[in-house]
């Protein structure tokens, strides 16, 4: 987001905590449908989006625009922080859907953390991820853009009611509408980080050939945390394609060390030889 999008957006998530302490963990899971029910709004109606970012408009005349359009169709609360973003100012339309969008995420993991459930969404939202790209058939079936959303949505309720915090079920179904811009396995990355970053947690991906013991994923988390400076969570990946070794992403650092990418390197300074 550019400086005047990310300051709209950030008085939007300061509007939320304050509500979120003075309600029930199911009225912000309310507004945060009823907020992504807007972004759904937005995403379809390009006319719509400019109108409530159109900076040649005064702020307040966008929230009245908002609250008349939305008022007894969304939550109080959701009305309100709606129209909290379209009284501020946006850089392009695109990132008040964006930020739209991502302040119904950051409800729904207000409502996680509120129940004391937000490491189970995390976690959740991570074994889903790779259970999927386990799957050719069930990815490239999530995947598929062609497929109306609500169709794929279907399929994810089926994999994962009964068997997931429903607020689970609620971030993969965004993910399946193009979270961010993104696709579904990327989309689904970005809130598994949200989650982690939500519980100031410092996200690691680590790869590996064969599953570590518990003792040796704790002593990698505290190595990492000791890194970074502050908690860790990892979550590893088993990929027996990497020979043995280990790979670790944190952010944007990404640490090889597996068996493949040194064979990879020698066959490429073997190359370079000839």
């Amino acid at each position: 987001m550019h400086a005047a999008s990310r300051e709209t957006y950030q008085a939007g998530v300061d509007a939320l905590a304050s509500y979120a302490k003075r309600v029930k963990s199911d009225t912000v899971r309310t507004t945060a449908d009823d907020l992504l029910s807007v972004a759904g709004l937005l995403g379809s109606e390009p006319r719509l989006r400019r109108a409530l970012s159109d900076p040649a408009r005064d702020g307040k005349d966008r929230a009245g625009l908002a609250e008349s359009l939305l008022k007894g169709k969304v939550s109080a609360g959701a009305l309100k922080l709606a129209t909290t973003l379209t009284e501020g100012r946006w850089s392009n339309a695109t990132e008040l859907l964006n930020g739209t969008e991502s302040l119904g995420v950051e409800a729904l993991l207000v409502a996680a953390d509120k129940d004391g459930k937000l490491a189970d969404v995390e976690d959740e939202l991570f074994r889903f991820g790779q259970v999927v790209a386990g799957d050719a058939g069930l990815s490239n079936a999530l995947s598929d853009g062609s497929v109306p959303a609500e169709q794929r949505a279907t399929l994810v309720a089926s994999l994962l009611k009964d068997k997931a915090n429903p607020i689970t079920l609620r971030l993969a179904e965004v993910a399946l509408s193009g979270f961010g811009g993104r696709g579904f396995g990327t989309g689904l990355s970005r809130l598994v980080e949200l989650a982690a970053e939500k519980r100031e947690q410092q996200l690691a991906f680590v790869t590996v050939a064969g599953s570590l013991s518990e003792d040796q994923e704790q002593r990698l988390t505290a190595k990492l945390a000791r890194m970074y400076g502050r908690e860790v969570s990892v979550k590893v990946i088993v990929d027996p394609a990497i020979v043995g070794g280990m790979s670790v992403r944190v952010g944007d650092d990404l640490y090889d060390g597996t068996v493949s990418r040194r064979l990879a390197d020698a066959r490429h300074a073997l190359s370079g030889d000839h």
